[in-house]
């Protein structure tokens, strides 16, 4: 997702009941269900769709997507053009995490091209030096990583959706065998909080598409500006993520700190707190729902790239307010900082 010159910021799982004696049950309460609820015996097949190397939060959602054991990830694919520079930035953050497992899909050569704001971080970067598989067509990669699979793919789209419409057009059925899970929209609520939805970024920029894909048959969740536009790090939170002395969250803020320094030479914020965190909203909505009030609605998607409710509209599931943000914080530093654990796919190949 990109800023747009402003400072951006599963299926729900149900908190279980303890049996303590006969006919005694107890429910349990607290906000930490996330992270407490077992992980899954198979994992959820995912692919991540990215505008990484614009704004800075798809590199902490990439991140945050290899530190979910919940999720298997079968493929992340560059979009809205710039694509060998975000496909770059993609392979290395891998390598660097040692996820080489995860193959890279190249996203359609449109516009924009040339390179954005963390192109210092893969100058030197060699995409056929990637170990792992590098899909030259990652629309249809993303095509055919869906069609095979013998479970629903929850596709993870935290960008414009340029590449999501074409393999749409391509073969429409992936709308019957993936699920949809997207930062995307402003429906009660703008930028920062503001009491006034705005344009976001990611249905602005090619409207078209957004409306392509949400007209589509799948079951469709988004985290829109009410509530991902709230998350940010900072204090103890952002130092212990800033610390952290493991591959992902050094590579995170490896990136962070360039992506600042280009945006602003003179600005040290990259030492003091994170920018708005948008697209780990929609990686964690992947996995649970349970720190987000959730709403059922319909969402027309207006040329000008605004989503606006109306009953006639194609119905959206949105997490629109809170339930406890200060615990998604905290479950999002717990997640990205913990050690790195070997990952059986790195080991064995798929």
């Amino acid at each position: 997702m990109k800023c747009d010159g402003l400072c951006r910021v599963g299926w729900s799982r149900l908190f279980g009941v303890m049996i303590l004696a006969a006919g005694a049950v107890l429910c349990v309460p607290g906000s930490w269900s996330a992270e407490k609820s077992s992980t899954p015996a198979k994992p959820i097949p995912v692919i991540l769709d990215t505008d990484i190397g614009d704004d800075i939060d798809d590199t902490w959602a990439l991140g945050l997507l290899l530190k979910c054991p919940e999720l298997d990830v079968k493929l992340v694919l560059g979009d809205y053009g710039r694509a060998q520079y975000r496909a770059k930035l993609l392979a290395k953050f891998l390598q660097t995490a040692g996820r080489t497992d995860v193959p890279v899909g190249i996203g359609l050569d449109i516009a924009p091209r040339g390179e954005g704001p963390q192109g210092a971080w893969v100058k030197d970067y060699d995409l056929s030096s990637y170990p792992g598989k590098v899909y030259p067509d990652g629309v249809q990669a993303l095509i055919d990583i869906i069609m095979s699979s013998k479970e629903p793919v929850v596709l993870i789209a935290i960008g414009p959706l340029p590449n999501v419409a074409a393999a749409l057009e391509r073969q429409p059925q992936i709308a019957q065998r993936a699920r949809f899970v997207g930062m995307h929209g402003s429906v009660h609520r703008g930028y920062g909080g503001s009491s006034t939805p705005a344009a976001e970024w990611n249905v602005k920029a090619d409207p078209k598409s957004c409306q392509k894909v949400f007209a589509a048959p799948w079951d469709i969740t988004i985290t829109p500006l009410d509530t991902c536009g709230l998350v940010t790090l900072d204090g103890d939170r952002y130092r212990r993520v800033r610390d952290a002395q493991n591959p992902v969250p050094s590579a995170i803020i490896a990136n962070y700190r360039i992506w600042s320094r280009h945006n602003n030479p003179t600005n040290d914020v990259a030492e003091r707190r994170s920018s708005v965190l948008f697209d780990t909203v929609a990686v964690y909505l992947a996995i649970s729902q349970d720190f987000c009030r959730m709403e059922r609605l319909g969402l027309r998607v207006t040329d000008q790239g605004f989503t606006v409710p109306d009953d006639s509209a194609r119905v959206v599931t949105a997490a629109l307010e809170w339930k406890n943000l200060d615990a998604f914080r905290d479950w999002l530093v717990q997640r990205l900082t913990t050690k790195p654990q070997p990952h059986p796919a790195s080991k064995s190949g798929r």
